[in-house]
């Protein structure tokens, strides 16, 4: 009796996981139409407490669909995923790379390659591993044991934990805009309303101790016991170019020239003051988390958004996002490439949206300013507002009208 001779690509995927090489099996080009809408599954290993499972991930128009099986079955499923409904596998080991081709008539094709990825580390593999945080923990840091978030091992305490995460969370978007800040002379930085200066000792380290950047930077508060103290922490901790003042936030005039301003829960119009401040010095970067946010809610009026703006609650989301919407697109206006983002969780703050600000490397066309000008005058007027920042601005924006 004859017997069926096994098919290279069976072969491959019961050595690869038998072996423990498989690192990532990615199925593609359908055969025909999936009744989930699936176009590609990709498989990889995963460490889970009850041991070695491979996960399925479906990719299904937008939905990615999940599932974990154990080896045997992972290779029977991989089998049956190029038998009837793909035309394609790149197996991926930590020995080689395999191409396989299904022709329409069935006929398989498979091509060996230098691998491409490295075996993942037992520590990647974990389902559930540990975040990699800017700042780690373990590793002891002098201001955060200042502060009393790290003990002298470098271990976070239980109760601080949320400041750390959210302290790692800003410094990730301070990273993404270090590319922005020039390196050939001394920045200057300032943290308007920057309270008890968490945030504001590690930029200073960050930029300073990490990038090696040459900083000065100015933490700026109406306190003066908080200025004192942390004034105090700033020589404890050894932190030169760096220094804390009181003063007000629309009247401090100590510098000519600023690369960033950062501004984080400042109330109200106090971020805008900020956000006028940052545009005049022509600062390269801004980072602005708003905190409450009155001025709006005053102004908001609209028959359409009658059934939303009669209920107090929603009223004063919608101003407050309706607010940042209105900075986000002035500062466009302005020159800069604007992006909101999510500073911290949800279940933390609902102030939690971050202004995201880098002046732009080339100016604006004529087309694009007044294109960004009517984007925002058909919104204010929409709201029937009369944002503070516009008024700060306006002979800024004036200089625009003429040049459109």
């Amino acid at each position: 009796m004859e017997t069926t001779k096994p098919k290279e690509s069976d072969r491959l995927l019961e050595q690869a996981v038998h072996d423990g090489i498989l690192i990532q099996a990615t199925f593609s080009q359908v055969r025909s139409k999936q009744p989930d809408g699936c176009t590609k599954v990709t498989v990889k290993p995963v460490r889970l407490k009850d041991g070695l499972r491979y996960q399925f991930s479906r990719f299904c128009g937008p939905k990615v669909l999940h599932e974990n099986v154990e080896p045997k079955e992972a290779v029977r499923r991989m089998g049956m995923l190029l038998d009837a409904s793909f035309r394609q596998l790149l197996l991926q080991t930590a020995e080689a790379d395999y191409q396989v081709l299904i022709s329409k008539k069935g006929k398989e094709a498979v091509l060996k390659k230098p691998p491409t990825k490295r075996a993942p580390s037992p520590e990647a593999l974990s389902h559930n591993r540990k975040k990699r945080y800017m700042l780690e923990e373990g590793v002891p840091v002098p201001f955060l044991v200042g502060l009393g978030i790290m003990n002298a091992e470098g271990k976070v305490l239980a109760k601080k934990y949320d400041k750390f995460r959210q302290i790692n969370r800003f410094l990730e978007m301070i990273a993404d805009v270090v590319p922005h800040l020039a390196r050939n002379r001394t920045l200057n930085i300032v943290d308007f309303g920057c309270g008890k200066s968490y945030l504001t000792f590690a930029l200073h380290h960050f930029l300073k101790e990490v990038q090696g950047l040459d900083i000065q930077v100015i933490g700026l508060d109406l306190k003066e016991d908080v200025i004192r103290h942390c004034s105090e922490l700033a020589e404890q901790f050894g932190c030169s170019g760096l220094q804390f003042l009181v003063g007000d936030i629309a009247r401090y005039e100590g510098l000519e020239r600023v690369d960033m301003v950062v501004t984080l829960h400042a109330c109200d119009t106090a971020t805008d003051a900020a956000l006028e401040k940052a545009v005049r010095w022509g600062a390269d970067v801004i980072l602005s988390v708003p905190c409450c946010q009155h001025e709006l809610f005053r102004q908001v009026g609209n028959s359409v958004l009658s059934p939303l703006l009669q209920h107090g609650i929603l009223k004063e989301r919608f101003s407050a996002l309706a607010t940042d919407a209105l900075r986000a697109k002035l500062l466009e206006l302005m020159g800069y490439r604007t992006q909101l983002l999510e500073f911290i969780d949800m279940e933390h703050t609902p102030k939690n949206i971050l202004i995201r600000a880098v002046r732009a490397s080339s100016p604006q066309s004529s087309a694009e300013t007044a294109k960004l000008r009517k984007s925002y005058e058909t919104f204010r007027d929409f709201l029937q507002a009369d944002p503070y920042l516009e008024r700060a601005l306006a002979p800024e924006l004036a200089l625009l009208q003429e040049d459109v």
